[in-house]
């Protein structure tokens, strides 16, 4: 496989007047990866893609997709996107907008091909804008893929889509991903990033503050919790202060403790709380690693992939 990254950002930046976007970001991508971008609302992840892809000049820094300037990569059809802010004329059918875009490319798939990738074949014939927000998300995802790119940008895909057709649509993108092409996508779907990605990164305040597996990332949070009942509430005292335990929560009979040293506390509460049963040790959740890492406080150092 090609060693020269998809995607390389160095020193990006990107400024509108007072206001910094993106601030010195340094990022590469490599061939076959599934990267997650996540990060709060003003984050700068809609910036970073619209540099990437050439949309945006950046203030300074620089962007290399596959080696080359990002707006010939797009023009050689190894670049497909698609964008919350994509809009698809109106009048035109699904199957007619995606003939019209593979047209435009060298080397597109068939027609009927990204139609199937999409799960479109059954609105093939149907007019855009008589679309849902689902079905028009679809027919994005269609003529994005109809360049048969080898790497494709998503921000935020799966908006307006319900859980089933989230489920479609991420049960179609992997024919795209087992082929080994790279995917770059941008969501507010923690879960998504979770079960799709094998590398995620998060942005705060323009920057990059945390960048790994999603194992690594959830590492980050470093506490788990322990559940389990049997435990009078007359004992909540003792329970804080069992080694390692740094939160407790009790609701209906249950006590819920946070901890940053989960052995050492399972070991104590079994030999002091005999009584203690139903119990349920539960690791980190990427909702615990966003919050940790986009919480407003100084920027954690990141781990490496």
């Amino acid at each position: 496989m090609d060693s020269t990254p998809v995607i390389q950002l160095s020193g990006l930046r990107k400024r509108f007047g007072a206001v910094t976007a993106v601030d010195g970001i340094d990022l590469t991508i490599r061939p076959g990866e599934v990267v997650a971008l996540l990060g709060p609302n003003g984050a700068g992840k809609t910036t970073t893609v619209d540099l990437a892809l050439g949309l945006s000049t950046p203030t300074s820094g620089s962007v290399r997709l596959f080696g080359e300037d990002p707006r010939a990569a797009v023009v050689d059809g190894r670049v497909g996107a698609m964008l919350q802010g994509g809009a698809l004329l109106p009048d035109m059918t699904v199957r007619d907008i995606v003939a019209l875009v593979g047209a435009a490319h060298r080397n597109p798939m068939p027609v009927d091909e990204a139609l199937r990738r999409a799960r479109c074949t059954e609105i093939a014939g149907r007019r855009v804008n008589k679309l849902s927000g689902g079905q028009l998300q679809r027919a994005r995802f269609a003529v994005a893929v109809v360049s048969d790119p080898d790497l494709l940008v998503l921000d935020e895909p799966t908006a307006a889509m319900d859980v089933e057709a989230r489920h479609v649509f991420w049960s179609s993108m992997r024919e795209f991903t087992d082929a080994g092409r790279t995917v770059v996508f941008a969501t507010h779907y923690l879960d998504e990033a979770d079960t799709f990605a094998d590398r995620i990164v998060i942005m705060r305040s323009g920057r990059v503050v945390a960048d790994g597996t999603p194992s690594e990332i959830k590492a980050i949070a470093a506490t788990r919790t322990i559940r389990f009942g049997g435990v009078q509430e007359s004992a909540h005292v003792a329970l804080r202060g069992l080694p390692g335990t740094v939160g407790l929560e009790a609701r209906h009979g249950s006590v819920t403790l946070r901890t940053d040293r989960s052995d050492q506390t399972l070991r104590a509460l079994l030999a002091s709380f005999p009584e203690a049963h139903d119990i349920e040790v539960v690791a980190s959740t990427m909702d615990d690693a966003f919050l940790a890492l986009t919480a407003d406080q100084p920027e954690q150092p990141g781990v490496s992939a």
